[in-house]
């Protein structure tokens, strides 16, 4: 059994960072990349960025045009972790924050379907 447990939100002010963090546990060896979600309520679940967790690609990135050169991806295999550095935040990337794990292929990668493992979500606020 896989879980996935993000901590790091909370209220930043515009032009400010944050950090968020995604702690697995279970078999994490099975997974080939994990990922960032957001959404808000009115709008669907949507893509932030995605880390190649494993194989000939591992530590590869990929993000959303809408947080790319402000937003960065990273992992540590070995505490079986992800991160998403958040700078220049702005207040349209309030929302909650997912993160995810699974066996996405590249044209799959940054797609809710692509995932089969997903947390609870953590609050971002951008908000001065």
């Amino acid at each position: 059994q896989v879980q996935l447990v993000e901590s790091g939100g909370g209220l930043v002010q515009p032009g400010g960072s944050l950090r968020l963090s995604c702690a697995a546990s279970g078999s994490t060896n099975n997974f080939h990349a994990m990922g960032w979600f957001r959404q808000t309520p009115d709008k669907e679940r949507e893509f932030v960025a995605a880390i190649r967790w494993s194989g000939g690609s591992a530590g590869t990135p990929y993000y959303s045009d809408s947080v790319k050169g402000r937003f960065s991806i990273s992992r540590d295999r070995a505490n079986s972790a992800v991160y998403l550095q958040m700078n220049s935040v702005k207040p349209e990337d309030t929302a909650v924050y997912y993160c995810a794990a699974g066996r996405p292929i590249l044209s799959t990668i940054a797609t809710v379907r692509g995932y089969v493992y997903w947390g609870q979500g953590t609050q971002v606020t951008v908000s001065s």
